[in-house]
């Protein structure tokens, strides 16, 4: 029998001074670290065209980051907002700081946009909320713009609001779809020029959409990690996607998600014979060690935080014992972590083909 799943067991010590405060200028000079079954091996993003064979298929995902931080009142009381989820129809869900000021009805004004409201339409519940704004969307999307922030992760330190370059530093390459409010952060450290030597190797590209939420920023708190429960996301695999991802496996093509999203969204759409099927709608899929993975070979992560639930993905992806021992080896060799930090490429822990295998 399998010991049991215990947060503590995915705890580490992270200097403080590796929390990349700043991304890679320009962003694919990043280190990468390859992770595979008997080895590690040093490189950098730069390099991802050599690492990968012609006939692979990168599945990248186009959500575009909105300003879903939010200043409101509620009469006197000052609320902070953080736009989660569309549910459509100008309603959104949303975490909300001090929700225990709100009740259904309560009609909160928007700072810094002017005739922008919202509707409390319950109650509060562990401090999420459904929020009202009305029909009307550009006018909302015009608010957005004016008053919103971009929402940094909490370990981007920034005393005085973001600064005005993380507008564009947080947002990806591929971003087309508006309605993320994270960053999927694997893919900052592409740029044009990396982009045009993966295609030229003959390397092809898969495009989902998955708006990531703000449940990704919330501690996991309980000592079982199963008990853990994440915020459901809105994802999408279009038919024509799927057709791309299972004709390069068919082909012999190997599938690199490119972040933990795109890989969360593929096994949310893949069946047991690893055929991946369109999809559309909300996922909350928890992937923890002892999950099959059936839909990637490859994936290109960033590092994560220590007792996250994308700790828990990697390892269950590589190997628990492969990742600690990955993750030791990038603090000692003072890797950048987080968001803005540094990348790695995994190799998945039951694939036996080598990450460095070249064809010609």
């Amino acid at each position: 029998m399998s010991a049991p799943l215990r947060t503590q067991d995915f705890d580490f010590t992270l200097p403080e001074d590796l929390i990349a405060q700043a991304p890679a200028r320009p962003r694919d000079a990043a280190r990468m670290l390859l992770v595979r079954p008997d080895a590690m091996a040093e490189a950098g993003v730069r390099d991802l065209p050599s690492l990968l064979r012609p006939g692979d298929v990168m599945v990248v995902n186009d959500t575009r980051v909105i300003p879903a931080r939010l200043h409101a009142q509620r009469g006197a009381a000052r609320i902070e907002v953080m736009l989660n989820r569309s549910e459509g129809g100008g309603i959104w869900h949303a975490l909300v700081r001090n929700a225990r000021r709100l009740r259904a009805g309560d009609v909160i004004a928007i700072e810094g946009a002017e005739g922008c409201t919202a509707t409390v339409m319950a109650d509060p519940q562990d401090g999420a909320v459904m929020l009202d704004f009305g029909p009307d969307q550009a006018a909302l999307a015009a608010a957005l713009e004016k008053a919103g922030e971009v929402p940094l992760p909490p370990y981007i330190v920034r005393p005085d609001g973001p600064r005005t370059e993380d507008a564009a530093d947080y947002q990806t390459i591929f971003a087309e779809r508006p309605g993320a409010v994270a960053a999927p952060t694997a893919s900052l450290h592409f740029t044009p020029a990396l982009l045009d030597a993966l295609a030229a190797r003959g390397v092809g590209r898969a495009t989902v959409t998955l708006h990531v939420g703000a449940g990704t920023f919330l501690p996991m708190r309980a000592e079982d990690p199963r008990a853990h429960r994440l915020h459901a996301e809105w994802g999408e695999v279009t038919e024509q996607a799927a057709a791309a991802i299972n004709a390069a496996r068919a082909a012999g093509g190997r599938i690199v998600a490119i972040g933990t999203t795109a890989l969360r969204l593929l096994e949310s759409a893949v069946d047991q014979v690893g055929r991946v099927h369109p999809f559309r709608g909300l996922t909350d899929i928890y992937l923890l060690p002892g999950h099959r993975f059936r839909s990637a070979d490859l994936l290109m992560t960033n590092f994560h935080l220590p007792r996250s639930t994308l700790f828990m993905l990697v390892c269950a992806f590589a190997g628990t014992a492969r990742m600690k021992d990955a993750y030791a080896h990038a603090i000692a060799q003072r890797y950048r972590f987080y968001s803005y930090g540094d990348s790695s490429l995994l190799e998945r822990a039951d694939d036996r083909a080598t990450l460095l295998e070249r064809t010609a």
